[in-house]
């Protein structure tokens, strides 16, 4: 009976946390990122040329941004607009586990709407490892969405973490072409091979690369987590 009640205030909790993510404006930004993965995917089927990974590669990306841009940044401002940070943040340890399990149920919801893109371009468009599709997509996402974490603690305010994270992410952008093949671009598409470059030089590149974003991944989180303990700076 005792584990029937932990399991059910487990699944209570998942729910609980889960609703919060697609409240208020989650929605819009989810449809956003439908509506720009169905039009880019309109526009390959009627050009001329013949997609190819890479272009899959750069077409989820941005709709993948959309997705987790919302549920991240307002993980902690959706508890201030409901008063339920004074609860939170008086039970010892609770608030770390539920940050932690609303970022990862985020992650959880990018990684299951990646997969269902990365099969609608099987079917629509050309036919693609899926699976090392998603993963190779992850790296870049897990990165932006830690940082947006970070950015919502360190500023203790949604709007303010959102108008800095587009910014940081329009830099991200525009740094992507000029940095091209470079291991520092957090964009970096291993699908896209140079043609001036040797593959195990590639395969290093992309080695570098994804253990620099996992790296700033995993430091993102933590930081994030140890800001949290500072209460007095949230309400």
């Amino acid at each position: 009976m005792k584990g029937r009640e932990q399991l059910k205030l487990i699944s209570d909790f998942i729910r609980y946390n889960i609703k919060i993510i697609f409240a208020n404006k989650f929605i819009y930004f989810l449809i956003a990122a439908f509506a720009f993965f169905f039009m880019v995917t309109g526009i390959m089927l009627f050009t001329d040329s013949s997609p190819e990974e890479a272009d899959i590669f750069s077409t989820l990306i941005f709709p993948g941004v959309l997705i987790l841009f919302y549920p991240v940044i307002y993980n902690i401002q959706s508890d201030k607009d409901t008063r339920m940070l004074e609860i939170l943040f008086g039970i010892p340890n609770y608030r770390y586990k539920v940050y932690l399990v609303r970022f990862l149920l985020s992650i959880l919801l990018l990684l299951l709407i990646m997969f269902l893109m990365s099969w609608i371009s099987v079917f629509a468009i050309i036919r693609i490892p899926v699976f090392h599709m998603v993963y190779e997509l992850m790296y870049s996402l897990i990165f932006l969405a830690s940082l947006a974490f970070l950015l919502a603690s360190l500023i203790k305010n949604a709007s303010g973490a959102a108008v800095v994270m587009v910014i940081i992410g329009i830099a991200f952008l525009i740094l992507a072409e000029p940095l091209g093949s470079s291991k520092w671009n957090i964009f970096l598409n291993p699908f896209d091979v140079p043609g001036d470059m040797s593959y195990s030089i590639w395969q290093n590149v992309i080695f570098q690369n994804r253990m620099m974003l996992v790296v700033g991944s995993i430091i993102s989180i933590l930081w994030s987590l140890i800001n949290l303990q500072k209460r007095e700076k949230f309400v």
